[in-house]
């Protein structure tokens, strides 16, 4: 009982503080995602057994030019087109390799491209349109808290066929998906109290969330299978690391900013 406190306490606290940052202003809204990526590289490093000095020097470089210069759309492109084949790569070798190379070789590679790029795009997606809207982020953060609890009550409740034994054992294919169903519905409220996208834009959002946000914590489940841990950190009591909170997003986020992108380029 305890503990269900303490975690439920931790997650609201979590949650009320992302959710008042994204809202406040485009800087803050950098700011913390910055640090909040600051913070899961340092996790990950842990993870890999790695202590690198430079890839905080990566971190803070990309960041200014990318989250807050905003200085070239086409170096945009290439970095979501570099980001989007690393992390296809390490959804082939979830599939079809019992180790992911990172633990290998390639590791400076898969870190800046599947972390820190991915959390770049994060931030770039509320001026895709190249006005600042908070409340796209929040949508999207609202679609991924969905998925995750309805993939955990349906699978709990109703599920019985492994979605992926040997990586995640709780995880159920019925709660896959209960929770694209149910993050589909969401979609659909979401579309009527927002002024952007059409409600069938927010279903093909609410598809790729629950399809690549749980992709998203498979992998990084396999990562922490492989290092031998429970969890990437202990800094949210009840939760584990930040990078266990974060997984799922920045695993789909260059994933919804491509469609986000194309949805824009084609209107």
């Amino acid at each position: 009982m305890r503990e269900a406190i303490i975690r439920t306490v931790s997650g609201l606290l979590y949650i009320s503080i992302l959710v008042a940052s994204i809202l406040s202003s485009e800087l803050i809204f950098i700011g913390l995602f910055y640090i909040l990526g600051l913070i899961c590289l340092i996790e990950m490093q842990k993870l890999l057994h790695l202590k690198s000095y430079a890839l905080y020097v990566v971190q803070a470089l990309l960041f200014y030019l990318f989250s807050f210069l905003k200085f070239d759309q086409n170096a945009t492109l290439l970095l979501l087109a570099v980001t989007i084949f690393v992390n296809l790569f390490l959804v082939k070798d979830l599939l079809v390799i019992r180790k992911i190379p990172v633990f290998e070789k390639k590791k400076y590679i898969i870190i800046i491209f599947y972390l820190i790029s991915s959390v770049i795009f994060l931030t770039l997606i509320p001026t895709i349109e190249g006005e600042f809207k908070p409340k796209l982020v929040v949508g999207i953060f609202g679609l991924i808290w969905t998925n995750d609890t309805f993939a955990y009550i349906i699978g709990k409740n109703f599920g019985k066929r492994k979605l992926f034994e040997r990586i995640s054992p709780n995880k159920t294919i019925e709660g896959f998906i209960g929770g694209i169903i149910f993050t589909a519905i969401v979609s659909y409220f979401i579309s009527i109290y927002t002024d952007f996208l059409s409600y069938k834009d927010w279903i093909g959002l609410a598809f790729f969330i629950s399809i690549f946000g749980t992709l998203g914590d498979l992998i990084q489940s396999k990562f922490k299978r492989q290092a031998g841990v429970k969890d990437s950190g202990n800094l949210m009591p009840g939760h584990g690391g930040l990078f266990d909170r974060l997984d799922s997003i920045i695993f789909a986020a260059p994933f919804i900013y491509a469609y986000l992108y194309l949805l824009n380029y084609v209107s």
